[in-house]
């Protein structure tokens, strides 16, 4: 069953993405404005046809800097079926055959990990998100974990936002099974934290009934103290930030 099942939302999946790089060839989005609807609309109709489910709570931020924990890809389609937005990714992803022309046509903006000054480079593509009234989303991690803890934040492009006067609001990201999946799935198929093939991964996830994602963002921006003008202060107290969105979210499940 699991993996007729599978099966199946592959086929829906495979079908959206054909879609997608025809509505791209076709429209041929020019501005950051016009990638950022299309992304829009491709990640709706994803998660309508993987049957994943979103709760909002708090507002998403019309501009400025929104900086979130990382647990997997699903995390960008929630974020960008809920609201007109731009990621930032990694350069390589640029690279990736098929999947890194729409990653680039969706207006992200690149930036190389581990190299001296990129968060430096990639000012000028964060202003010009800025100027195209569009907020800007990253995750400061740096990498994905399974969700029971948020690890440390990079500091680099959160200082380059602070600098330029972006406001910066923190959203907590989470997933439950809201049905029972036999004792073999678990929420470790849904976050994408190992080293399992991109491709095996998607494929376990699809046969999960019942994903939810809930997005718990701040009702404002982070209000960072005088020392944060340490970039390594600012990046503790932006994960701060998240890790308070956590225990909110899972004192409001308790409660529950």
């Amino acid at each position: 069953m699991y993996f007729g099942r599978s099966v199946g939302r592959a086929l829906k999946l495979s079908a959206i993405f054909l879609y997608a790089t025809l509505e791209l060839i076709a429209k041929h989005p020019s501005t950051r404005q016009q990638r950022a609807e299309w992304l829009h609309h491709f990640c709706l109709r994803a998660l309508r046809w993987m049957g994943i489910a979103v709760r909002q709570q708090g507002p998403f931020p019309e501009s400025g800097v929104v900086i979130a924990n990382h647990l997997g890809y699903l995390d960008v389609i929630a974020l960008a079926a809920v609201h007109r937005c731009v990621f930032v990714g990694k350069s390589e992803i640029r690279h990736w055959p098929l999947f890194g022309w729409m990653t680039t046509m969706s207006g992200t903006l690149y930036v190389k990990r581990g190299r001296g000054g990129s968060s430096e480079r990639a000012k000028d593509g964060m202003q010009e998100v800025s100027n195209a009234g569009l907020p800007l989303v990253f995750f400061p991690e740096g990498t994905t974990s399974l969700g029971d803890t948020v690890l440390p934040f990079h500091s680099g492009l959160l200082s380059q936002a602070m600098e330029a006067g972006q406001p910066v609001t923190a959203v907590h990201i989470r997933y439950r099974l809201t049905q029972y999946n036999g004792p073999n799935l678990s929420l470790a198929d849904v976050c994408f934290w190992d080293d399992t093939l991109l491709a095996i991964h998607i494929f376990r996830m699809l046969a999960l009934r019942g994903i939810e994602v809930e997005l718990c963002f701040a009702d404002a921006p982070i209000d960072f103290s005088v020392n944060a003008a340490d970039r390594k202060i600012a990046a503790q107290e932006a994960r701060a930030a998240v890790l308070q969105l956590r225990s909110e979210a899972e004192a409001k499940s308790v409660s529950a």
